[in-house]
């Protein structure tokens, strides 16, 4: 098959290339240029903006296309303009959905819809109701046949949002370590080469429909994540310290300084997705634990310009300690 990637050069989008030229398709990939030439040279490299200018792609014709980078329906209202393509895939969000009335929703739960004008800017609050609005502008431009793919928090190496990474690196540290918030909140990963793979199987037999690319089953909670890289790369010692959500928010923490914390908000359950379609469509991800080590023995790297600082997080935890009990 020759299959076109939008933005194929990046985390999700570098996985899913990877795994096409893995499967010995013909792959074009669309970008802006940002990255290296040496970087799949077997591929061909369209550079082009796509919301600039998408003639490159005219008159011509692609067996599927694999969309990453696409956050507001008139990106994918103008790539239709320019492209002809078999199938369309689309890297939506488990986002999409309104808050799940309980663990295990399925794909055709409630999605969350804009009350409004469908704004030009994408932001946290608008982010999941804008991917609603693009999976539906990708069924009615390309078909029936477009599938949507639903992950949540993706990892593994090339992730240049280090959420994931942070714990990894932080933990291999040891010591006393702050963990955030609720240890039973929910939370769902899935590695990226697993999701990668997946799809390029499921354009190979022309799968379609939504499907939740997470894991694992719930109930899966980020004390057990937590638990679970301790258990792989901690030093003897490691400990983790449950810091509650009311004495970090009123510190003015986050879930960018504390990457992955919900900060206990309603948007926490949609960590809590069925991935039995998904499974049964042959999506099959590797135990976290080998996540956890390849992540740690690819040496990722991860500014900490964003998440706190060793000396924030040794005052932090001090003060947890120290604070007036009843």
């Amino acid at each position: 098959m020759h299959i076109l990637i939008i933005g194929g050069t990046r985390f999700v989008g570098r996985h899913i290339t990877e795994a096409a030229l893995a499967a010995g398709h013909e792959v074009s990939l669309l970008h802006r240029g940002q990255t290296g030439p040496e970087l799949f040279p077997e591929a061909e490299h369209l550079r082009a903006d796509r919301n600039e200018d998408l003639s490159i792609l005219r008159d011509r014709r692609w067996d599927a296309t694999i969309d990453v980078s696409a956050y507001l329906p008139s990106q994918i209202t103008s790539l239709a303009g320019s492209l002809s393509t078999g199938q369309y895939v689309f890297i939506s969000s488990t986002a999409v959905y309104a808050v799940p009335e309980a663990p295990g929703f399925t794909e055709d739960s409630p999605l969350t819809e804009l009350d409004g004008p469908v704004p030009e800017t994408v932001t946290g609050a608008t982010y999941g109701a804008l991917k609603v609005l693009c999976e539906r502008a990708a069924v009615d431009a390309f078909g029936p046949e477009t599938l949507v793919v639903r992950p949540t928090y993706v990892i593994g190496p090339y992730d240049y949002t280090g959420r994931f990474t942070y714990w990894v690196n932080r933990i291999a540290r040891g010591g006393e370590v702050l963990a955030p918030g609720d240890p039973s909140d929910p939370i769902q990963v899935i590695d990226g080469r697993d999701m990668g793979a997946w799809i390029i199987a499921m354009i190979e037999k022309t799968g379609s429909g939504a499907f939740h690319a997470v894991s694992p089953t719930p109930p899966f909670s980020f004390g057990d994540l937590l638990e679970a890289i301790v258990a792989e790369v901690g030093p003897p010692g490691t400990t983790l310290t449950w810091v509650g959500k009311d004495f970090l928010l009123a510190e003015g923490e986050n879930g960018r300084s504390l990457p992955l914390w919900s900060e206990g908000g309603a948007g926490m359950a949609i960590n809590t997705a069925d991935p039995a379609a998904a499974t049964a469509a042959g999506l099959a991800p590797r135990p976290l634990g080998r996540s956890i080590r390849e992540i740690r023995e690819s040496e990722a790297d991860f500014s900490t310009e964003i998440t706190i600082s060793p000396d924030r997080e040794a005052d932090l935890l001090a003060r947890w300690r120290s604070r007036p009990q009843g």
